[in-house]
Formats: C-alpha cells, structure tokens, sequence
C-alpha cells in the first residue's frame, strides 16, 4: 500500500472527509528501521505528525494550523478565552470554563487542537466529549500534549 495513500486515510477517518487535501506537497516520511512502519512525517524540516501504534495521529500545532484550512477539521477544535490562552501556551491543560467554543466532533481521547483568535495555540487529549465540555463548567477540558512554548515560537505559515 502506498504510504502517502495511508496517510491520507488516517487524517480523513479521524479528522473528517476531505481534510486530507489540505496535506501539503512534498512531504517526507520517516520509517522505523525495526518493524519498517511510518513512524514520523516531516514537510520542509518541520514536524507533522507521528503515527501511534493503536492507528492514531499525534499531530503538532504547526501541521494543524495546516488542516485549518478546512472547514470539517475546525469541527475538531475547541476555542478558549483571552484569560486562558497564555497558560495554555506554556503546556497546562485546558479547563471546562475557560472553552468559549467547542467543535461537536470532539471525543474522549481524540487529539484536539486548541485555538485562539483562529490560531492553534496547542494540541492535546481530550478528557471530556463535546457535550460534556459545553455543560459542565469546572474540570479539566483537555490536557496539553503539544504547545508552542515548546516549540520555541509561534507558528509562521
């Protein structure tokens, strides 16, 4: 099977159809030298993603600030308030009341990207599904895996 071919189906199966368009041109991927599978995909010496071993995507700010660009990937995205953000940019978890927006196609335990005045800011796991987020107002909403404090600076497209 072709690897691209692979790839585009994990982003559409867990992202939403379609999505996959938006994956840039001239990406490079990365195989493990053991077992010969995908273990990481870079575009122009940037990190994208790296393929977990249940079939799942760890997808970095920077690759989904990339698939932004399409409407049915926003659908899996939550938004926080002004207040949140800078923390949240540092690697802390995002809490139920500090969510002004929440993506409906979020799940427990799916990677959600989180934004801020439309820019992703951080990705992380998802400790409640969408409804829950929206109705409760206390506890942990999503614990960040991945921000931009981590990766020294902001993300440039």
């Amino acid at each position: 099977m072709d690897h691209i071919l692979k790839l585009r189906q994990t982003i559409d199966s867990l992202f939403g159809n379609g999505v996959s368009r938006y994956l840039p041109k001239g990406i490079e991927i990365i195989f493990s030298k053991k077992t010969g599978r995908i273990r990481t995909v870079n575009y122009q010496e940037k990190l994208l993603c790296t393929l977990r071993i249940d079939g799942g995507l760890a997808i970095t700010p920077y690759f989904a600030q990339l698939l932004l660009k399409s409407k049915k990937f926003k659908e899996n995205c939550l938004e926080v308030n002004k207040d949140a953000a800078p923390f949240i940019e540092q690697g802390r978890s995002v809490f139920c009341k500090h969510v002004v927006w929440c993506g409906k196609n979020i799940q427990i335990a799916s990677d959600t990207p989180i934004m801020f005045q439309n820019n992703i800011i951080a990705v992380g796991r998802a400790v409640l599904s969408s409804e829950m987020i929206i109705d409760f107002k206390r506890g942990v909403a999503v614990k960040v895996r991945d921000s931009l404090k981590s990766r020294k600076g902001a993300i440039s497209l």
